[in-house]
């Protein structure tokens, strides 16, 4: 399988290292590098995750965040969004509408 990342699910990434680098030195860094490996685990367990909002879901494991993507025909892992699980579930299904109109 391939991953590809749209530039939405970038923005989100560097939105949380941001955030966390402001709590603390480093953290941002720790948060992008466990991101990355949960997107990654996707080549072995993409598809087999619970849907929401009309996309597949898989919840970080470090850090309370949701990854969104979708697999096409072609077996290719499109990763959407990286979104805060804290937000307000209207603001979620906001973004995850957004970025279907990403032509990324």
């Amino acid at each position: 399988m391939k991953i590809q990342i749209l530039s939405s699910a970038m923005k989100d990434l560097n939105t949380g290292k941001d955030f966390y680098d402001c709590q603390e030195a480093g953290i941002g860094d720790y948060f992008q590098d466990c991101l990355f490996c949960d997107i990654d685990s996707h080549i072995l367990y993409g598809g087999i995750h619970k849907q929401v909002f009309g996309y597949h879901r898989l919840l970080s494991k470090r850090f309370p965040y949701a990854i969104y993507y979708r697999i096409d025909q072609t077996h290719t892992i499109t990763v959407h969004r990286v979104l805060d699980c804290r937000r307000e579930p209207s603001k979620t299904r906001g973004a995850l509408n957004l970025s279907f109109k990403d032509p990324d």
